[in-house]
């Protein structure tokens, strides 16, 4: 598939931002954050940014943006709008979280009730992105059981990363995020490897030969159907080689996961401004490596209707 970048952004955006959103519900809740007005602050002005300009983003690789609204119509069938209102609604119960948490400085009884709503509702809203994808069965990379679980991982991943610059830069005590962030960081990296090798090793692909019922020989096609590439062959037949995948699935290890599964490791460890500038850069370095792995799952992803232009297999 076309790797879109408006379509590459709103995921690892919004994915971080409510990553970090739905952690700010929980820890508010529990009282494992302080109740101050410039952490709520900070803290859900980084999510919600995230998310605005996220899903501002994926309209852009719409045809007609400014109807993108309808979209939301058809929830009754579609992921894409049930995503749609699953991230209008979020944004209630997170009005509710920052109006506790900034005016009146409290995450206890009704606005710990209004931070939990928040957490679930992000997390539907990313399992509704996710599964945008993963109910495309044209698309095997896609249409598998790791694409839900991965995504929603990421997501939690991102937004554990970005949660430990916020209490380190205003010096919260809690070793509870820190480990989570650690913990989130391993995690991720040992499903997505997982992901990446389901998607080599997988038998049983669609072929020429199984699209037509022809069990043995090698079927080709005789004449393709058209002369110039269109639409679906740009958008449906993009193509990157091997070793250029390879060399970027190895960058996105490192930049996205090892580096800052070390760094943020490192903070646990050491404290004042040698950990604030750990965990920054483990931020930086898990949001650039984040932006090659979401490359790579668009890049990678082979739809069927390659076959009728050309293509052996997907």
């Amino acid at each position: 598939m076309h790797p879109a970048f408006s379509v590459i952004f709103f995921t690892t955006s919004s994915g971080a931002g409510y990553g970090l959103l739905a952690l700010m519900g929980i820890f508010g809740a529990a009282g494992l954050l302080p109740a101050d007005r410039w952490v709520g602050l900070a803290g859900l002005f980084m999510a919600l940014t995230l998310i605005s300009t996220g899903l501002l983003a994926s309209t852009f690789h719409l045809g007609r943006p400014e109807r993108a609204w309808r979209a939301m119509t058809q929830w009754r069938s579609s992921w894409l709008a049930r995503e749609g209102v699953m991230a209008v609604l979020t944004y209630i119960p997170a009005g509710l979280l920052g109006l506790g948490w900034i005016w009146f400085e409290d995450t206890r009884g009704l606005w710990a009730v209004a931070g939990i709503v928040t957490a679930i509702l992000s997390w539907i809203t990313v399992v509704c992105t996710a599964m945008i994808y993963r109910s495309l069965r044209p698309i095997h990379q896609w249409h598998n059981d790791w694409t839900v679980p991965a995504y929603t991982l990421l997501s939690l991943m991102s937004g554990a990363v970005l949660m430990s610059v916020l209490i380190h830069l205003f010096g919260v005590d809690n070793n509870y995020i820190q480990g989570l962030t650690v913990v989130t960081l391993a995690a991720g990296w040992g499903l997505k490897t997982l992901y990446w090798g389901f998607n080599r090793r997988s038998k049983g692909l669609p072929t020429v030969n199984s699209a037509l019922g022809i069990d043995a020989g090698d079927v080709s096609v005789l004449e393709l159907p058209h002369t110039s590439d269109n639409y679906l062959m740009k958008e449906m037949g993009f193509k990157v080689a091997r070793k250029h995948a390879d060399k970027l699935r190895r960058i996105s290890h490192l930049l996205g996961f090892a580096l800052p599964l070390a760094l943020s490791l490192l903070a646990m460890f050491i404290s004042g401004y040698g950990a604030i500038a750990a965990v920054i850069i483990a931020w930086g370095s898990c949001s650039l490596g984040i932006l090659v792995e979401r490359w790579l799952f668009f890049a990678e992803a082979k739809h069927t209707v390659n076959l009728y232009y050309g293509a052996t297999t997907v």
